[in-house]
């Protein structure tokens, strides 16, 4: 099937101050920002780019007054430190009868619900996966020794050069 989600629309009374949020928690880009609606993206270039569903902040007359039916799951290479930078930015922990989950449950400055996942420990990331979950590029082999620096001058010598001066 050729489809995919290109964004997940959250409905709010005020677009730019919950994108606001968003976009420092996140370190997403805005990408189009207009009274009735912000939109905001990956990294321009990151792994994310294009892949990552966007966010799209729309107006609507109302507040939040419901538990959210969808809500995100953030995965942090640190749990704790990620839920207290989250808070210095204006979300805040709630009780939505979890009880003794190894999640936390926060939500925005809007009150929409939100999850701060505990990171994967090395025996729950796939081979070729980072601390997030993402796939690692491979790198060739050329880009490889660039990324290495200058070559040593003894890995230019030909065999028979290195051959005939331990012989010597």
């Amino acid at each position: 099937m050729a489809i995919r989600i290109q964004c997940l629309c959250i409905d709010t009374p005020d677009p730019a101050r919950i994108a606001a949020f968003w976009e420092a928690a996140l370190g997403w880009r805005r990408t189009h920002d207009h009274d009735e609606q912000v939109c905001l993206e990956p990294p321009e270039g990151s792994q994310e780019d294009g892949v990552s569903a966007d966010l799209l902040f729309l107006k609507v007359p109302e507040g939040k007054t419901v538990k959210n039916r969808l809500h995100l799951d953030l995965r942090p290479t640190d749990q704790a430190a990620e839920v207290a930078r989250l808070q210095a930015l204006g979300a805040r922990q709630i009780s939505i009868g979890q009880g003794d989950a190894s999640w936390v449950v926060m939500a925005d400055p809007d009150g929409n619900e939100f999850d701060v996942l505990q990171p994967l420990t090395p025996g729950e990331l796939p081979s070729g996966y980072d601390a997030l979950g993402r796939r690692i590029p491979a790198i060739p082999a050329e880009d490889l020794y660039r990324l290495q620096g200058p070559e040593p001058a003894w890995a230019s010598r030909k065999v028979s050069e290195t051959t005939s001066s331990a012989a010597a």
